[in-house]
């Protein structure tokens, strides 16, 4: 099916899809389409105009360096109609996504492994006995003195 088959459609977001080459014409026939984004991507050429989209901002394709005209500032060349600038070709991956910091994904992959690994060495380490430093460590957490007056209270009670 092709897009402009789609007469019905009200919001159409192709935004960060790597799109290549002119704006399809037959978008121009989408009479019901109210919300259009094609930013982020490498689309080239004149922006069509008619119908819905003399309607859309620059936001809508925003990130298309080699996008012109209306409604964007950036004026298409009239000497040439042909031309079409090319986008910029690039060898290396684009890890902006990776690098801008952690991403939610990472953070759960991060703290599943910990939970797995921790999980495992606390149940091989009481399997194992109970180890001289977890004692000492929670001695030193909760003083006898307070264990002890707690055994006080639970034996009163009974």
């Amino acid at each position: 099916m092709e897009l402009g088959q789609l007469n019905m459609l009200e919001a159409l977001d192709l935004s960060w899809n790597r799109l290549t080459g002119k704006i399809p014409q037959e978008l121009t026939r989408q009479t019901f389409l109210e919300k259009l984004n094609l930013s982020q991507n490498l689309l080239v050429g004149r922006i069509p105009r008619g119908q819905q989209f003399n309607t859309f901002e620059n936001d809508s394709y925003g990130g298309n360096l080699g996008l012109c005209g209306p409604p964007l500032s950036k004026q298409c060349r009239t000497s040439d109609p042909s031309h079409v600038p090319q986008p910029l070709e690039s060898n290396e991956e684009d890890d902006s996504y990776f690098a801008s910091g952690f991403t939610w994904e990472s953070v759960v992959i991060g703290y599943s492994c910990g939970l797995v690994v921790g999980t495992v060495m606390w149940s091989l380490m009481f399997k194992a006995r109970k180890p001289k430093w977890v004692v000492e460590f929670l001695e030193g957490v909760f003083p006898k003195k307070t264990r002890r007056a707690q055994n006080r209270r639970l034996r009163r009670r009974t």
